[in-house]
């Protein structure tokens, strides 16, 4: 028998789908999220479930927004309390790596995404994302041209394309290993192989 449903306003009540979802995505496989699933956790019937979500795409862009607002907040403080460049990408590097280990489900979920054909709600939201955290790392890495921290003819744009790969290539590595703590242990060591290929040679 269906629990009675709890009384949310309807920004509780999205914020609430959009948690589920978090938490399922660390549990089930993305295929496997379904809106029956979802509504099923929540204690809702799938119609109630759409009354604040017209389409499971509608919720998958909410659950986007919502992992785009903190990683970018995270990374952020990281290159605020960190005054010099060289030590800002180093804080932002592990702190988006942090955030892959405490919300193990999402690369599934957006891997799954961005395989769909075409513009998506959450694929829209990714790529603004992308731009934004791009716009940041450009920032940090011009400084640390400007201080001396990083080589003077560092190709900024590059240097942000290989920062964001190696992340992307520890998580995709990080969902083939048996151990969910692989990415923290092997994360350091990598970071360090990034860092000396863009720091300033010292003759």
């Amino acid at each position: 028998m269906r629990k009675k449903e709890k009384y949310l306003s309807a920004d509780e009540r999205r914020a609430e789908t959009v948690q589920t979802v978090v938490d399922l995505a660390g549990e089930k496989n993305p295929s496997d999220i379904t809106t029956s699933a979802i509504a099923e956790r929540m204690g809702l019937t799938q119609g109630a479930l759409f009354r604040h979500f017209p389409t499971k795409e509608a919720i998958l862009k909410s659950v986007m927004e919502w992992v785009s607002e903190r990683l970018i907040s995270r990374i952020q403080v990281a290159a605020a309390e960190n005054p010099s460049p060289k030590a800002a990408l180093r804080a932002m590097f592990h702190s988006h790596i942090e955030f892959v280990s405490q919300h193990p489900g999402m690369p599934r979920l957006l891997f799954g995404e961005l395989q769909r054909t075409g513009p998506t709600g959450p694929k829209v939201v990714v790529q603004t994302l992308m731009g934004h955290y791009r716009k940041l790392l450009g920032v940090v890495i011009q400084n640390g041209k400007t201080c001396g921290d990083l080589a003077s003819d560092l190709n900024e744009d590059a240097a942000a394309s290989l920062f964001l790969g190696t992340i992307q290539g520890l998580v995709f590595q990080s969902l083939l290993a048996p151990d969910p703590d692989w990415i923290l242990r092997n994360a350091d060591a990598v970071y360090h192989v990034f860092e000396c290929g863009i720091e300033r040679r010292v003759p």
